[in-house]
């Protein structure tokens, strides 16, 4: 019991007490009561912030890139952790799958400029294989308004962690098991995919799925390298409100970090409210 109580306090001490710290150091320099802007009580940036289009473009824009990339993530994991189980679970491939988690994200995002960016490589491949007169007629494909040299770094960065997750659950699960007990009752192997493989293995990762997918939204390094200007990821529109040179832009920035966490804080609660109401319609 001495020890639960240790651990909860040093959980309080060094996670809950600094993150409740920021937030309220964040909130009062929002409204002006303390900072280098401190002028008394003054909700100006509060207005701006919820009254005008970019942030809400920002959340949007961040929104859009994360269910895009974590649905093409699945897709490809799905499709690489079935139909390569068995490579998965042993020899070089069960082995190869874990080199990707080893480059940071700053690293992807060089590679994915490098790679997508009017002077790489693919530029210069189509340009050699003649699809391509110039390094102008060349599609943009990394600062573009769809995001697709950040999408692709991200579908870079998370998809080997589902790949991983998949393989291990398909074994965890058993649905090997429930594969054969498909079969005796005379599923088809498109029928078998659909209703028993694909439900089982979301159902069982859709917590991780959820936390990617916040993950990809808040992700600073990969935007910040590979974004425009117009729209911004949120976390990085968040950044230069605070790190500019007009001090002025200080407290939007801290109210547009308030209100994402507030985001945020309201998607995990109508999850947890919603995993918990499956969970007691399940022992009912």
């Amino acid at each position: 019991m001495k020890d639960n109580k240790f651990f909860k306090g040093l959980f309080l001490a060094l996670v809950v007490l600094p993150v409740a710290s920021g937030l309220v150091y964040a909130l009062l320099f929002s409204l002006g009561i303390i900072g280098v802007l401190k002028q008394g009580f003054n909700g100006d940036a509060w207005q701006v912030v919820l009254f005008n289009k970019p942030f809400w473009s920002s959340i949007g824009y961040s929104l859009y890139i994360a269910l895009v990339s974590v649905g093409m993530s699945l897709s490809i994991a799905l499709t690489i952790a079935l139909g390569w189980q068995k490579q998965l679970q042993k020899g070089f491939l069960s082995n190869a799958i874990y080199l990707p988690l080893c480059f940071p994200a700053t690293v992807m995002a060089f590679f994915g400029f490098h790679l997508l960016s009017k002077s790489g490589l693919l530029s210069r491949m189509s340009f050699n294989l003649g699809f391509t007169q110039d390094i102008n007629s060349f599609p943009l494909l990394i600062k573009d308004s769809y995001g697709i040299g950040i999408i692709f770094t991200s579908v870079l960065l998370v998809t080997p962690f589902f790949i991983i997750l998949f393989a291990n659950l398909y074994q965890s699960e058993k649905i090997h098991a429930f594969v054969n007990l498909s079969k005796t009752f005379g599923a088809t192997n498109r029928q078998i995919f659909r209703k028993v493989i694909i439900p089982i293995l979301l159902k069982r990762s859709a917590t991780t799925i959820y936390l990617f997918i916040i993950f990809v939204m808040g992700s600073y390094e990969v935007p910040l390298l590979l974004g425009r200007q117009n729209p911004q990821m949120i976390s990085v529109a968040v950044l230069q409100k605070i790190q500019r040179f007009n001090l002025y832009d200080m407290p939007q920035g801290y109210a547009m970090s308030l209100l994402y966490v507030l985001f945020i804080l309201i998607i995990l609660l109508v999850l947890y409210l919603n995993n918990n109401r499956l969970f007691n319609h399940q022992n009912q």
